[in-house]
């Protein structure tokens, strides 16, 4: 869900960052422009209006609080069942779990490796090649 919050997020800046095609004084409708000091005013007093929220209603905060401690204990629950499914994945196959540092040298003192120098001598040994012939053996020296 976090995920989602955050491209929405990144999303509506990319779109307020995009550039709009502007229209022809004769195309306006009449709608007077905003300056950039007005926006940064208006932004400052919604962001003041918001932290005054929760003095003004708080019923609505109670139940906002409420919802969002449960909606994170089902995403906590809901990533331990995923966790428990891809540990029992993990440790029905045929790979050996991953171990880094002291429990890896640890480990490894305590059990002697099995070894890996699996080829036999004919497995070894080249593949036949016979002799390289000369491309031009057959032309007199010219």
């Amino acid at each position: 869900m976090g995920f989602l919050l955050r491209t929405a997020f990144w999303l509506g800046v990319v779109a307020v960052l995009l550039p709009t095609v502007t229209r022809g004084p004769s195309e306006g409708d009449g709608a007077a422009a905003v300056s950039a000091a007005d926006a940064a005013a208006a932004a400052a007093s919604t962001v003041a209006d918001l932290r005054q929220f929760c003095t003004r209603q708080p019923d609505v905060c109670a139940i906002g609080t409420q919802v969002a401690v449960a909606v994170g204990q089902k995403a906590q629950a809901g990533a331990k069942i995923m966790m428990e499914m891809v540990s029992e994945t993990l440790s029905s196959s045929d790979r050996s779990p991953v171990t880094t540092g002291a429990t890896a040298l640890k480990g490894d003192l305590a059990r002697p490796q099995a070894s890996q120098n699996t080829l036999t001598s004919a497995d070894l040994a080249p593949d036949w090649r016979g002799p390289i012939g000369r491309r031009d053996a057959g032309r007199p020296p010219g």
